[in-house]
């Protein structure tokens, strides 16, 4: 079986550009677009160059809503629900600014929150006068409940939202969703998912989750362009909405503010169909479990080579696992990225994560990536030790 799956992905290798001369196992970070998708992102940007007004005024409208409506149907949602952003923190962005965040209101996060999502809380919370609250995620070793239990202790009756992973960004833990929608549905609560790792690696139902928003990336693990994220938002809530820069679709509803924020390039966007295309291609959901084995056996390899836990059990995770290095932990995020940046300077690149006293290291999996490719990191990363 280990054999099969790593000829298979020598097999697809050509598909992507990357160099294998080093270890590709971040796909979680930034993704990896094939060239198939590239090119038609060339396709886009040439027809755009061919007459800039004709198409911006005549041809993009029309595609813009068409490649919204194609990525809608893949994550269970209506098109007229989901516009196009930059990136999931772009989404975050947009809806925290949205709301009308009054003094002592609080934004509910939790302690595994990205930390770009924090700094975005905190900017709204300066602006409002609003207070950021925080969950105690169990770690390690997670049970659905407790997590559960620990966001409902969090819970007041200033709590205006919440901003929930569904997969978190350090840890990589699947989140339980449906009962944190309950939870907060019965509180009346606002819930705002950060699927930023969601689109591609976990099947998704919009329409059925029960959120209020839902932002996400389909550069990760859709491999599509860089560029190409999305705002999914309730009907109720999308007269309040408005991007972060406003333009000419200002007062003309929710589709229109957002599709068009000024002259900008629309490719990534225009080619996150063909995105799908290779997704689907490749097996789709067949794909997803394929990366969600291939991450699981790449955690039991570097657990057993260091004789370290995995942090949690294999249905929390998806196509990232997470494993405790044999590595000290550092006192500060600065020197672990100093490590990270040194395990790259060797020739590989996985997170290392400061968390419950020690230090972490997050794996992905693409279909690109072999067995033998987690053996060879797991050689790595020790060097990392003898070096300090």
């Amino acid at each position: 079986m280990v054999g099969s799956a790593s000829a298979r992905a020598e097999n697809l290798r050509g598909l992507w550009s990357l160099d294998y001369g080093r270890l590709n196992v971040n796909h979680g970070s930034f993704g990896g677009t094939p060239r198939a998708v590239l090119a038609e992102q060339a396709r886009w940007r040439d027809r755009m160059e061919a007459g800039t007004t004709y198409f911006m005024a005549d041809e993009l409208p029309a595609a813009l809503r068409s490649a919204a409506g194609v990525l809608a149907g893949h994550v269970g949602a209506r098109a007229d629900d989901l516009v196009f952003v930059d990136n999931a923190t772009a989404g975050i962005n947009a809806i925290l600014a949205s709301l009308d965040l009054q003094p002592g209101d609080e934004i509910l996060l939790h302690s595994h929150i990205y930390g770009a999502v924090l700094k975005t809380a905190q900017h709204a919370a300066a602006r409002s006068g609003a207070v950021i609250t925080s969950a105690e995620l169990p770690f390690p070793y997670p049970m659905s409940g407790s997590i559960v239990e620990a966001f409902a202790a969090a819970i007041t009756p200033r709590t205006r939202i919440a901003v929930v992973d569904h997969i978190t960004s350090p840890s990589a833990l699947i989140l339980p969703l449906p009962e944190l929608a309950a939870l907060f549905r019965d509180a009346g609560v606002q819930l705002l998912v950060d699927g930023a790792h969601g689109p591609g690696n976990v099947p998704l139902d919009l329409a059925k989750l029960g959120a209020d928003y839902y932002v996400g990336n389909c550069h990760k693990w859709l491999m599509s362009p860089k560029g190409a994220g999305f705002l999914w938002a309730g009907p109720q809530h999308q007269p309040r909405l408005h991007p972060t820069t406003i333009s000419h679709g200002y007062g003309s509803g929710f589709a229109a503010e957002f599709d068009w924020t000024g002259t900008r390039d629309f490719s990534a966007a225009l080619a996150v169909p063909a995105a799908i295309a290779f997704h689907n291609e490749l097996g789709g959901a067949a794909l997803m479990r394929a990366n969600r084995e291939l991450a699981w056996e790449a955690a039991q390899v570097l657990a057993r080579r260091w004789r370290m836990p995995i942090a949690a059990s294999p249905e929390f995770f998806a196509a990232m696992t997470l494993v405790r290095t044999p590595l000290p932990c550092p006192e500060t995020d600065a020197y672990g990225d100093a490590l990270r940046a040194r395990l790259r300077a060797l020739g590989a690149d996985s997170p290392l994560i400061r968390l419950d006293g020690g230090l972490w290291i997050r794996l992905s999996a693409q279909a690109y990536n072999r067995i033998e490719d987690y053996e060879k990191l797991a050689e790595l990363v020790p060097r990392l030790a003898e070096e300090i």
